[in-house]
């Protein structure tokens, strides 16, 4: 392997070689540090208020349909062990460059935004870790700038640097969480607690409990995503196609059993109705069954699980970009590789400055179900994609999911993606709105593409 001073050269495009120094360990802690990320430390109440005592059944559908998309990304990441991920897929396996860019866009939204709310959420959570009155102004804007930039300059100076970081900050928020599943076992087996909570549906008169529990699971869904920033990362870790089918199924059911019983936990210790109330369930979980934990500690943990969401999606807009870039989907410029440090450093500042215009507008409260939206439509247009492309040969053996699955896939997300899951009208217009910008966008490269050739 080449050292940073004499990069390998992608054959492709020219340009120096993202470096593979990704392996296995640190894939699987990527994997779970951003499925883990903000989602579950604030999204257990809401869900609560979705369905009741019930709430660990949402997690646990959430987690279901996470793992029949994965089966779909598992064959396609290992048949194109590229960078650009969904983008990637949509474009070999459609051709249309509308449906790629918006796919492109789409993705790229969920990551920005939810790295630009993390860092408001950071610096939320760092006012209040150190005791300062910054109140809601400049103040906690200049601190989330501030991290978003430090954020940036990590990712810059090399993807080895950035998953270290990422190996500390997952450990600190998987923690936080083996802390409320610790408190949540010693307080029940002391007999405190009501486990008969965990059958109650909070079902309104006249409705299906069936359409509390899918509206729940949509909004779960959110905590599960995160597995296919990971495929973005291709060109970035060693021998791709032997190491992704293990890590990314090993990674999806430690999140998924992790989530279950923290949801248990939640719901025998604390009421729904009391968990749907404010922004820090879990705290309430922790003061009810441990009193005399030192709650400060708990805003430390979700300071840093944020950070590592924040982290990981810049991470993965940017390669996003750069693998775009490469298939000529986006301006060849977003494709730059530093020859130093081997990190594509336009694509870099790009998003970054994207990131510190939407922290000054992101808004935490609506992120979960739009982002789940976005994706849910991306993840249904790659389990078609993995379908169609099933005609295209390549010449070296990778992973083949059960045909059934893409289907069962496609129609699950689908259907949460829809009205009829009881999905909040909010989200239709906030992603719309997002869209909206994508297809203007659209326009103007398609513009500068034609007047290029010309």
């Amino acid at each position: 392997m080449a050292e940073a001073g004499s990069p390998e050269t992608d054959q492709a495009t020219g340009q120096p070689a993202l470096n593979r120094v990704i392996g296995p360990g640190l894939l699987l802690l990527f994997v779970v540090g951003d499925i883990l990320g903000t989602g579950v430390y604030a999204l257990t109440g809401k869900v609560a208020s979705e369905v009741g005592g019930a709430v660990w059944l949402p997690f646990l559908l959430a987690f279901a349909v996470a793992l029949l998309t994965a089966f779909s990304y598992l064959e396609l990441v290992t048949k194109y062990p590229r960078a650009a991920g969904a983008a990637l897929y949509t474009h070999k396996a459609f051709g249309v460059h509308f449906l790629t860019f918006m796919v492109t866009f789409a993705v790229m939204c969920s990551g920005l935004t939810s790295a630009s709310s993390a860092s408001k959420a950071f610096a939320g959570n760092f006012a209040e870790a150190f005791d300062l009155s910054m109140g809601e102004g400049l103040g906690l804007t200049a601190v989330a700038v501030g991290f978003m930039t430090l954020i940036a300059l990590v990712n810059f100076r090399g993807v080895g640097e950035s998953v270290k970081l990422n190996v500390v900050l997952t450990l600190v928020e998987l923690t936080g969480l083996l802390i409320v599943i610790g408190i949540g076992a010693w307080a029940l087996g002391g007999g405190d607690g009501d486990l008969s909570r965990l059958t109650d549906f909070n079902t309104p008169p006249g409705e299906s409990a069936f359409f509390s529990v899918t509206a729940a699971t949509a909004l779960a869904f959110f905590a599960m995503v995160g597995f296919e920033d990971s495929v973005n990362m291709a060109e970035e870790t060693r021998d791709p196609v032997r190491v992704f089918p293990k890590v990314m199924l090993t990674g999806l059911c430690i999140t998924g059993l992790i989530y279950v019983l923290v949801a248990i936990s939640a719901v025998a210790l604390v009421s729904p109705a009391d968990l749907g109330e404010g922004d820090a369930p879990l705290l309430k979980v922790v003061s009810a069954g441990a009193p005399a934990f030192p709650l400060t500690i708990f805003a430390f943990i979700t300071m840093f699980a944020v950070a590592n969401s924040a982290l990981i999606n810049m991470l993965m807009a940017s390669r996003l970009l750069y693998g775009m870039a490469n298939e000529r989907v986006l301006p060849r410029v977003l494709g730059l590789v530093h020859r130093t440090r081997r990190t594509p450093w336009v694509g870099i500042v790009f998003t970054t400055m994207v990131a510190f215009a939407l922290i000054w507008f992101a808004d935490l409260t609506a992120l979960g179900g739009t982002t789940s939206l976005l994706l849910l439509c991306v993840f249904t247009i790659v389990n078609v994609a993995v379908l169609v492309l099933r005609r295209d040969r390549v010449e070296h053996r990778h992973f083949k999911a059960p045909t059934v699955i893409p289907v069962i896939g496609a129609i699950t997300c689908a259907y949460l993606a829809s009205p009829l899951s009881g999905r909040a009208g909010s989200d239709y217009r906030v992603a719309g709105v997002l869209l909206l910008v994508g297809v203007v966008l659209w326009a103007g490269t398609w513009l500068y593409r034609r007047r290029a050739a010309g």
